[in-house]
């Protein structure tokens, strides 16, 4: 496995796991790859999840990116001392994150919600980035319960919200943060902070962000 590759599926005698053919929303982010990565770069980890930083499990830990795209939040997140699994269903946005972040450690996988079958272990933090809103209705309690699974006892689990009317050229849903919170308690997840951010980092007058911060446990 390459520090910054794909994370090997396959056994002695058994094919590697080739990729699934691109389709739905990771289409446009297959076409879109390098203006994306330009977009995504011009931000930092830490001005886009500044709020919720306090609440990060103090280093070494475990932790889990979950629609990883280019790689800033997981190379951020190796940097600052976790042991990080990042998972990314599109490979041309595995290919940017190879060229730019090539010596940061971390392990990619190939894999998407809800199931999420390629990924194992017990993560003290899971981060979904602008990932929540891409889930069909249908397939968001799954998803959920999927994240609950993976946690660690006391772990945290980040998810940040898109606002805003979705736009027409992919599949995408306004999420109310509410509806997140209580898919999250059936999971039994309950919520330690709720951020209403504003403004759109990359200066989008029509889209504001919510980011919710959920714990394994009880209070």
């Amino acid at each position: 496995m390459d520090e910054i590759g794909e994370q090997s599926t396959s056994r002695p005698g058994v094919d590697p796991v080739l990729s699934p053919p691109v389709a739905g929303v990771q289409a446009y982010y297959a076409e879109n790859a390098g203006r994306l990565a330009q977009r995504y770069e011009s931000v930092t980890f830490e001005e886009v999840h500044g709020k919720v930083l306090d609440l990060l499990p103090l280093a070494p830990a475990v932790a889990l990116d979950v629609g990883a795209g280019t790689g800033r939040d997981a190379a951020a997140l190796a940097r600052r001392g976790y042991r990080v699994v990042a998972v990314e269903p599109t490979r041309e946005m595995r290919e940017v994150a190879r060229r730019l972040y090539a010596s940061e450690g971390v392990c990619w996988v190939e894999d998407c919600l809800p199931d999420l079958s390629r990924v194992e272990g017990n993560f003290e933090v899971i981060l979904l980035s602008a990932v929540w809103m891409h889930l069909l209705p249908g397939e968001r309690e799954r998803s959920m319960e999927r994240m609950a699974a993976l946690l660690a006892p006391a772990g945290l689990l980040v998810i940040s919200l898109r606002r805003g009317d979705p736009p027409t050229d992919r599949v995408m849903f306004d999420v109310l943060a509410e509806e997140v919170v209580c898919d999250g308690e059936r999971a039994g997840l309950r919520l330690v902070r709720l951020v209403e951010a504003g403004t759109d980092q990359l200066g989008r007058a029509e889209v504001w962000w919510q980011t919710v911060a959920l714990r394994k446990g009880e209070a």
